[in-house]
């Protein structure tokens, strides 16, 4: 009996749906998981690939096992090279779970400058609106955070905007990484914006005294929001109070 008889005749893209089945479930007798998982491995095609990458959107207990099932699916879809990128871009646009696990794998295949092509495309796409779980953008933003790209700081300055606090202070965490005067409104907006938060705030006034942002303008309005232990030097800068 040859490796695939048991799922009967099909098409590669009904076979790794059947697989897919047993490779993601998370209950019962684990060896049926990997069983699966190795078939898959041995499957060839995007259907395939795909199939193997859903295995990231589950966790099993105990955690070891998880862990090591998980990166011997990364070793098997690594292996694919090339034909690989396809499936996981997809599954990166598509899903909100296992961003970090998509972009190690693209960073495995392609160029740095090719991933940060992704990371960017995605980030434009997703924009600064509300989204039920902010994994992706925090992820791609972290991502970004260390790369070296001049569009990078434009990218990060939109998520000054965003819904979520946690999105928010991962692109000011970019930001204070690239100061740049054209940086100096947005930031001061940010911190005088109603809506925003205490630590959103504490974020802000981090990146414009790391980044030694005066506040020509707008000292009045920004000295009546500094929380507790800020203060305006006599040059209009922010610092933190001794």
């Amino acid at each position: 009996m040859g490796l695939f008889d048991f799922l009967g005749g099909g098409t590669p893209a009904e076979k790794a749906a059947k697989l897919k089945a047993k490779a993601t479930q998370k209950y019962g007798d684990p060896a049926t998981r990997q069983k699966a998982l190795e078939q898959l491995g041995e499957l060839q095609g995007p259907e395939a690939t795909s199939a193997l990458l859903a295995r990231f959107t589950i966790t099993v207990d105990p955690s070891t096992t998880d862990e090591d099932e998980k990166e011997h699916v990364f070793d098997l879809v690594r292996a694919r090279g090339a034909e690989a990128v396809a499936p996981v871009k997809a599954f990166l646009k598509g899903n909100d779970a296992a961003s970090s696990w998509m972009l190690r794998l693209l960073s495995a295949i392609l160029t740095e400058a090719e991933v940060i092509q992704v990371a960017l495309d995605l980030l434009a796409q997703l924009g600064a609106g509300y989204t039920r779980d902010p994994e992706r953008k925090l992820v791609l933003l972290h991502f970004l955070e260390d790369k070296q790209d001049g569009r990078i700081r434009e990218a990060a300055r939109t998520f000054l905007e965003d819904m979520a606090d946690d999105v928010k202070l991962a692109a000011l965490r970019v930001l204070e990484k690239r100061p740049d005067e054209t940086l100096r409104e947005p930031l001061i907006q940010a911190l005088l914006h109603p809506e925003t938060s205490r630590r959103v705030q504490a974020g802000v006034l981090e990146t414009m005294a790391s980044g030694k942002y005066a506040l020509t303008g707008h000292r009045d309005a920004v000295q009546a929001a500094l929380p507790q232990g800020w203060m305006l030097d006599k040059a209009g800068l922010v610092q933190k109070r001794a």
